[in-house]
Formats: structure tokens, C-alpha cells, sequence
């Protein structure tokens, strides 16, 4: 199980003992700036005409591998260096860098898919703008101006130490133009991975709100909006794309925090709905995250979820299976559950009213399969956690499994959150297909 990446800790250091191999590798910040751009293909230009194209209409749309259970996560194919190689990325909206596991040489890495990164020799200095926006300072110590050290460390203790570089990414247009743009992101040299949070990938992919995700750099660049959105099949699989492939007037949006500057979160509270009845819980603000494979209801609504389940299940042909450790709380009937779709004869949808416009509420529907789970044992189990044993105190998070089949939009531009039911097996391949 993949617990929460929402809890974000971002340390720099200056010592001289995290410079590992770029101690002999160093660029000035005059030759990083050369390196920094992008090229169009040879079918395309790369002319100011189609940057402004770009930054109104373009997008990226790149398939989704993966699921909730039993896999545990998300990923993605970038292609990353010169020439390009493939890396699987966990998809993580919960924070904003990105990084692979790379050869610096690498001190501690885990086993990847692919061979480590071997990163470009283009260092992002200490004084530039991603390396400061990652301090949330401008008072930060430099003992090598030429390099920008980093420690990120999750909520599960998951953590990666490293230095920024710029390298180029190979991306496909859904215009059909391939630019090769150069972005930074870290080289992870010395990474800690608990067993309960270890992934057969090769990095991270941040998605957060921060200047150094990876759609907050093509924005800079002009080449698209910044704006993310995702669409996660229950299936298995799904899509992920950066700009415009949406129609938003079929989107219900809610408001995104403007306080909360590094995760997707809610502007206003919400109010918890049990089969379409009010449950007496409101005040619920909530982060939506893909570094999570569950949800997170603060104590009191998980406490007043799991007494109304209990009451609703009452006279029903379902037991709780108390041997079944997947999830803190599994049920058994009296045969094993084949699909998660089969639970819709014994639970109601939960939904959050959010605020909408002050005075409507913009409500997001969660039905029994995006919050319950078929177990390996043919059990079904709630995906829905106690954040407070966890220590997420009074927040709510709300992880993969109750955003399945919706196309969620995180729109950074209008400070929106949006979504809207969706097939999420039907990858988009251009801008003109509706979803």
C-alpha cells in the first residue's frame, strides 16, 4: 500500500559532501542559461508564432499504467536525455519536483526497470529561480553557487537526496509537433526506500503546484497552460495530460486554495453526504493527491463513515472479515467478490459537497467501487483511512481508488479544481476529442 505523499519536506544543503560526482562537473550559470529552451522536430518550427500557438491550444497526453490494488501505484513513460531513454515515473500531485534514480554514482538506489540516469553535466546553479522557488526562501546559504543540492522526503519516509540538472524531454504534441524541451529535475543519488512504500520505478514525476513541476516549466516556456489534469480507469490505466484537451463547461470546479501554495486543495469546506442524506459532518477541507493509493477522512468522519456502514450492512449477507489484514476494515459474502462493481448491490456513493460559487455546492460523488476494494482473498475492503492515525491531524486527502473514472482538472492558471465522470480506458490522441 502506498500511504500518502502529501506531507512534503524539502531540505537543501550546502555541504560539500552531497556534490558526489559533479564535483569536477560544474557549469556556469551563463552556460546552463544557452542550454535552456526547446527545438522543434525536423517537421516542425520552432518559430514565436507556434510558441503562442502553443501556449492557447497545445497539450501532452501520455498513457497511464498501474492501478489502485493490487499494483499500488501509477505511472508513466518520459523519455529523458540525449539521446532519449524511457523512465517509469510514479505520478505524484502532492509535490513538485521531479527526479530520477540516478548514476552520480548512486550510494543507495533501489532495483529500477530501466538502467540509472546518467545525468547531463548542465547543473542548475544554487542562486536560480527553481532552486530558490524549492527554498520558499530567498535567504538561503550557496556554499557552491554552481549546484542546487536537494532533499526531498515524503510522508511515508520515502526520501531522495540529489542535485538539479537540466536535460531535455522528448515530448509528443497532441497538435502532432515532437519538441525536445530542457527542464530540470534532480539526479537522486542517494535515495531510502521502507519497504512498505518500495515501487519497481525509476523516479518521480511532481505535479504539484510549484515552479519546478513539470508543467509549471512548459508554461514558462509557453507551450502550454498551466494545467494538469488526469483520468485514472479502475480498471487499470488511464491517461495523464499537461494544458487544454478539455471541455470545461462539462466540468463541475470548485475553487483551489490560494493558502496553500504547494498541494491541490480545497478553498472552501465540505459537507459529508451518506446515500444522498446528510451525515451531520461538514467543515472537511481536502487535498487531492495521486501520491496516495487510498483516501483520508479526518477522525470524525471516518468515525461517523464506518457507523454508518455498520448501520447500513445491518440484516445484509456480509460479515466483517477480521482475518483479512489488507485493509484496516474487509467484509466476506457468501461467496468471493470477482469485481469491485459487485458491491454496488450492498453500498451507497459518499459524496463531498463542495462550495461552488459561495453559495451552491459542486458535489463529488464517490460510488462504492472508487471506495471500496476487492481483496486477493475475494473480500471487499474500505479504502477509506483514518488520516489521524497517521498523522494527517484535521485533513482530509483524497487518494487514487475515489478519483477512478473521473477526469480530474487542476487548472493553475484559474485556480480551479474540476472534474467530471469519464471512460478513462479511452486515452485522448488530439485536442478534438471530447471527454
Amino acid at each position: 500500500m502506498k500511504l500518502g505523499l502529501l506531507v512534503l519536506l524539502l531540505l537543501f544543503t550546502s555541504s560539500s559532501t552531497c556534490s558526489a560526482w559533479f564535483g569536477s562537473k560544474h557549469k556556469s550559470s551563463s552556460s546552463s542559461a544557452r542550454h535552456t529552451g526547446h527545438e522543434a522536430s525536423s517537421s516542425s518550427s520552432s518559430s514565436p508564432f507556434l510558441i503562442n500557438r502553443f501556449r492557447s491550444s497545445s497539450s501532452v497526453v501520455f498513457p497511464v499504467h498501474g492501478n489502485v490494488y493490487p499494483v499500488g501505484f501509477y505511472n508513466v513513460t518520459l523519455n529523458i536525455g540525449q539521446p532519449p531513454r524511457p523512465y517509469f515515473l510514479d505520478i505524484d500531485t502532492g509535490s513538485d519536483l521531479t527526479w530520477l534514480q540516478c548514476d552520480a554514482p548512486c550510494s543507495r538506489c533501489s532495483q529500477t526497470p530501466h538502467p540509472l540516469y546518467r545525468p547531463s553535466n548542465d547543473l542548475v546553479p544554487c542562486r536560480h529561480a527553481l532552486c530558490a522557488s524549492l527554498h520558499h526562501t530567498d535567504n538561503y546559504n550557496c556554499e557552491d553557487p554552481h549546484q542546487c543540492d536537494y532533499e526531498v522526503e515524503y510522508a511515508d519516509h520515502y526520501s531522495s537526496l540529489g542535485v538539479l540538472v537540466h536535460d531535455v524531454y522528448t515530448l509528443n504534441f497532441t497538435n502532432g509537433v515532437q519538441l525536445k524541451v530542457r527542464m530540470a529535475l534532480g539526479c537522486g543519488y542517494d535515495q531510502i526506500f521502507p519497504d512498505a512504500s518500495y515501487h519497481p520505478v525509476d523516479g518521480m514525476l511532481g505535479l504539484g503546484r510549484g515552479r519546478t513541476s513539470l508543467t509549471s516549466q512548459l508554461n514558462s516556456q509557453g507551450l502550454v497552460r498551466n494545467v494538469i489534469g488526469h483520468c485514472l480507469s479502475a480498471q487499470g490505466g488511464g491517461y495523464i495530460f499537461f494544458g487544454d484537451v478539455y471541455d470545461s463547461s462539462r466540468l463541475t470546479w470548485t475553487p483551489m486554495s490560494s493558502r496553500d501554495y504547494k498541494h491541490y486543495s480545497t478553498a472552501g469546506a465540505a459537507e459529508l453526504f451518506f446515500g444522498g442524506k446528510k451525515s451531520g459532518v461538514g467543515s472537511l477541507f481536502a487535498v487531492f493527491d495521486t501520491g496516495s493509493s487510498y483516501t483520508y477522512f479526518n477522525s470524525i468522519a471516518y468515525q461517523a463513515l464506518i457507523s454508518w456502514l455498520r448501520k447500513d450492512l445491518a440484516g445484509k449477507p456480509l460479515k466483517e472479515a477480521h482475518f483479512d489484514q489488507t485493509l484496516p476494515l474487509c467484509w466476506n459474502g457468501k461467496r468471493p467478490f470477482k469485481s469491485v462493481y459487485e458491491v454496488r448491490k450492498y453500498f451507497k456513493p459518499i459524496t463531498l459537497g463542495f462550495t461552488s460559487n459561495g453559495r451552491n455546492k459542486a458535489p463529488f460523488e464517490i460510488p462504492p467501487e472508487a471506495y471500496m476494494i476487492v481483496s486477493n482473498m475475494g473480500n471487499v475492503c474500505l479504502g477509506i483511512l483514518n488520516g489521524s492515525e497517521v498523522g494527517m491531524g484535521d485533513l482530509n486527502l483524497i487518494g487514487d481508488i475515489s478519483m477512478l473514472n473521473k477526469v480530474m482538472v487542476f487548472d493553475n492558471d484559474k485556480q480551479l479544481i474540476g472534474w467530471t465522470p469519464a471512460d478513462c480506458d479511452r486515452v485522448p490522441k488530439s485536442r478534438d476529442v471530447s471527454i
